[in-house]
């Protein structure tokens, strides 16, 4: 499966942007879907995920950014709200046919990525 992730920018603190990840060449509905990011010099980071009809988001963004996804349309959504200085990073999308809930913020754990888009937060 082919993603493309879109929808990055530039935007003040306590701002919103919605990222995109649209997927082709696969079935879609089948794929659990993920956001990671990754800042300078950090590792890559679980961010969220859509498993099963289930969410989970990690501690640092819960409450603030939601994933949702549109099967018809074979787009996962990553909507950004109350977004911090440190949220800047480089945001990815990412799919897994077999993900496990135990892996599930693990980036070994997806085997196919988006190119990612960025996103910048200004103080």
């Amino acid at each position: 499966v082919q993603l493309q992730a879109s929808g990055g920018g530039l935007v003040q603190a306590g701002g919103s942007l919605r990222l995109s990840c649209a997927a082709s060449g696969g079935t879609f509905s089948r794929y659990a879907m993920g956001w990671f990011r990754q800042a300078p010099g950090k590792d890559r980071e679980f961010v969220s995920a859509f498993k099963g009809g289930n969410r989970y988001s990690a501690t640092s963004v819960r409450g603030r950014f939601t994933i949702s996804r549109d099967n018809a349309k074979n787009t996962v959504y990553l909507q950004m709200n109350s977004l911090k200085p440190e949220d800047t990073a480089v945001y990815y999308c990412a799919a897994s046919g077999t993900l496990i809930d135990s892996s599930m913020t693990r980036a070994g754990a997806y085997p196919y990525w988006g190119q990612g888009t960025q996103v910048t937060v200004s103080s």
